[in-house]
């Protein structure tokens, strides 16, 4: 039996580390570790950790460094065959890592790499709701990188079970990046993997937090995204360079120019050159008509924070009704 690390990277997170180290312990994959790297916690994210340590459980600390370098150090205390990555939020249904390597005592191939289903939800798991998409399903690595480019899909890192083999093939995660850092780390495994096998049986879930990484738009997130674009491309570009890669390349360049318009002119003529060096032009972003209206009168700047910060307001109404459900029906079973 093959053993799995499950590497759980961990910055403030005192609200929902427990119930995902729980969900590391429960997986029916007997033969696992755990290792969890504290990245320079401010709250009580590591003393809670610490109260899990066993033989089973290993807790690191290191000074903040970024979610890229906690998983790399993560990696470097991993004994196991597999590597489940898990970040400090999120959930695993209790058989995820069984039925993945169920799926690989099948295949018997060190350089699969598997994904699994997965579904986005703020407090109660048993409320999320599972949207496939193309990328569910088995795929040759070029198919599944060009599928991901021109239909702007992703798969969590959760999702993912990844060998030691293709693990070192691939190599670290860049710590570089910040945005878009699981993109570019998961372009590489998929690139240097002999394809892709999607487990529909075995489920994860994805916490949606306002405040994580993701949502972040600093200049230094900006460049991060953009930088882990331009290595997505060189990627995909690396494995085939035909019109079929290039198009979808064009397609991911134009899906995220929206990001850097017009308040970023240098990535905006960066994203030019590298659309014209492999034959394309770029589109600017398309906008609304209210948004048009809007740009026009207080500046895209200003209007682009404003669409942001309304989503951000959606976002967390949704989080706290759901939060209010929680704990209704918490009371509800007391």
């Amino acid at each position: 039996m093959h053993l799995v690390s499950i590497l759980i990277p961990a910055y403030n997170a005192e609200e929902w580390i427990s119930e995902t180290i729980n969900s590391a312990l429960i997986q029916t994959w007997n033969k696992k570790e755990i290792i969890i790297v504290d990245d320079g916690s401010t709250d009580n994210t590591l003393q809670i950790a610490r109260r899990f340590e066993s033989k089973l459980v290993k807790v690191v600390t290191q000074e903040n460094s970024g979610a890229a370098s906690a998983r790399n150090k993560a990696f470097k205390y991993a004994q196991g065959d597999y590597i489940q990555w898990l970040d400090a939020d999120d959930l695993l249904a209790h058989d995820k890592i069984y039925l993945q390597m169920q799926r690989r005592e099948v295949e018997a191939n060190e350089l699969i790499l598997y994904t699994a289903a997965w579904a986005r939800f703020y407090f109660r798991p048993g409320s999320a709701t599972f949207y496939p998409d193309s990328l569910w399903c088995d795929l040759q690595p070029v198919e599944w990188l060009v599928s991901k480019f021109e239909k702007g899909v992703w798969m969590n890192p959760i999702t993912w079970l990844v060998s030691r083999k293709l693990s070192e093939l691939a190599g670290s995660w860049d710590e570089r990046l910040s945005l878009d850092d699981d993109g570019e780390y998961v372009s590489r495994l998929v690139a240097q993997s002999e394809g892709v096998k999607f487990v529909s049986e075995a489920k994860c879930f994805y916490r949606t937090n306002t405040n994580s990484l993701s949502s972040t738009r600093s200049d230094a997130a900006l460049d991060s995204l953009f930088l882990a674009t331009t290595l997505c491309i060189k990627h995909l570009r690396a494995l085939e360079d035909t019109d079929h890669t290039r198009n979808a390349c064009l397609k991911l360049l134009e899906a995220r120019l929206c990001y850097f318009h017009p308040a970023k002119p240098a990535i905006i003529k960066a994203a030019e050159k590298l659309a014209s060096d492999f034959g394309g032009t770029l589109r600017p972003p398309e906008m609304s008509r209210e948004m048009r209206l809007v740009g026009k009168i207080i500046g895209w700047e200003i209007a682009m924070r404003t669409k942001n910060g309304l989503w951000t307001i959606e976002v967390q109404s949704r989080k706290y009704w759901d939060r209010i459900i929680d704990i209704l029906f918490s009371l509800h079973l007391k």
